[in-house]
């Protein structure tokens, strides 16, 4: 007999973060692939990004206990119960960047509050390469849709913390992805984890 599945999470539980999901759901059912379905998506996450008052403000907080390091925080919103979709924000503090990591996922990621620079990487014969350097302000977005894109990392540029809204085909903070030394090319398993729910896998 197999184990029951686990129910959907909606941490953030609001009509505007549940008409979302239902949407993303319909969409992915839709279509027949990753490009397609991330295409019927845009025009509701561009909206969701638009919204000023969807998001509330413990969900923008940095996190000095967050897994990424420097009071970056990954906040869960919403995690599917079989674990194939997730949306969380992602919060960066002023000055604050990301490791270079992956995702292992695809999706739609975009900028809510404050700016950010962008690296984004591929890895090719052990070693990283730097494809494009490009700078985000609030609205702007883009698909992640491995291998492409899936490699990257963010720095805040704003006096203001930055906030981005991931959606995402998997449980981001506890799967394991990697980061990578930017030099070197170095592969390092990671889990980045929530700030607000608990990984109960090993």
């Amino acid at each position: 007999m197999e184990p029951a599945l686990a129910p959907d999470e909606y941490v953030l539980d609001t009509q505007v973060v549940r008409a979302f999901i239902s949407v993303v759901r319909a969409s992915i059912r839709s279509t027949a692939s990753p490009e397609d379905a991330c295409s019927a998506i845009r025009p509701h996450f561009a909206e969701l990004l638009a919204d000023r008052a969807w998001l509330p403000a413990d969900y923008r907080a940095s996190a000095p206990e967050g897994g990424m390091g420097g009071g970056i925080g990954q906040w869960l919103l919403f995690r599917a119960g079989d674990r194939s979709l997730s949306l969380f924000s992602l919060v960066v503090p002023p000055g604050a960047q990301t490791p270079v990591h992956d995702h292992l996922a695809w999706g739609l990621v975009g900028l809510y509050e404050g700016s950010q620079d962008e690296e984004i990487y591929e890895e090719r014969d052990g070693r990283l390469q730097l494809l494009e350097s490009r700078s985000l302000a609030p609205g702007d977005f883009y698909e992640l849709i491995p291998p492409r894109d899936d490699i990257h990392r963010v720095r805040t540029t704003s006096g203001e913390t930055s906030v981005s809204i991931h959606l995402l085909t998997n449980d981001t903070g506890c799967v394991w992805r990697h980061t990578y030394d930017a030099e070197s090319g170095q592969r390092t398993p990671f889990r980045s984890g929530w700030v607000n729910v608990p990984c109960t896998e090993p």
